[in-house]
């Protein structure tokens, strides 16, 4: 699916992008030609998958960023173009989730997830969605989840933001599409990353979690790199409003 370099000449933006997925994509973007502006709180992280980004031959630009803050994300996007010339593609994978029972989770809690996972996703889109329609083409991918599509119990707060991520991706979908900007969205399940070590490393809590994944494993991050490039690249030019689905069939039973 990313035979070649799609990409190749092109800029993006990739928010949460220290570690995790949002690190996996951000060096799958590389790889796939594009130079690539590296946003997150932590500039120590953003700083090791510059790295990477720098031995694939592509620049990286790191700026550290709140994305949860209009200021902070309108220079985000001022400095990528300033920095690298352009802008292209917003990847809005920034985003955080707090597991508690309704009536035990603070309204601070709750309100963090939402600034961060719906609010965050709305700034950096508006910021960016300024250029791309001027310029009259790019990409915007939102990294929603697979639980917008389900009912999952102490997860109400994340539940709602990420089906907020799926309505605001076919809303702006058609309000750009005539400017040529398609705006899609990947809802990924369960993924091998550092941020669920823990999880992996309990064998009875792991199989619980697998038992209700008909693929009876994780996903691994490639796998959503690759959907990543055909949605961020000119494969995807007739392709907007959608939101595509990976998660080993959890959310087809």
């Amino acid at each position: 699916m990313t035979g070649g370099q799609p990409l190749a000449g092109k800029v993006a933006i990739v928010t949460g992008a220290g570690r995790g997925l949002g690190r996996a994509m951000a060096v799958a973007l590389a790889e796939a030609g594009a130079d690539v502006a590296l946003a997150a709180r932590s500039a120590d992280q953003l700083r090791a998958v510059a790295g990477e980004v720098e031995e694939l031959g592509r620049r990286a630009l790191v700026v550290p960023t709140d994305v949860t803050d209009a200021d902070a994300v309108g220079h985000l996007v001022e400095a990528t173009v300033t920095g690298l010339g352009r802008l292209d593609v917003l990847v809005n994978n920034s985003g955080v989730i707090d597991s508690s029972p309704l009536l035990d989770q603070e309204p601070s809690a709750w309100d963090r997830v939402l600034d961060t996972n719906v609010r965050g996703t709305y700034l950096a889109t508006r910021a960016a969605g300024a250029h791309l329609v001027r310029q009259r083409s790019g990409k915007v991918v939102n990294i929603a989840s697979n639980f917008a599509f389900a009912g999952v119990a102490d997860h109400a707060a994340y539940c709602t933001s990420k089906a907020a991520v799926v309505a605001f991706t076919r809303a702006m979908a058609v309000e750009w599409a005539r400017y040529g900007v398609q705006v899609n969205a990947l809802a990924p399940g369960y993924f091998a990353t550092d941020m669920n070590a823990d999880l992996r490393s309990d064998p009875e809590l792991l199989a619980k979690v697998l038992r209700a994944v008909p693929a009876r494993r994780m996903g691994q991050p490639a796998e959503l790199a690759d959907w990543l490039v055909l949605l961020a690249g000119p494969a995807s030019d007739f392709m907007t409003g959608q939101t595509v689905v990976i998660d080993g069939g959890q959310t087809a039973r």
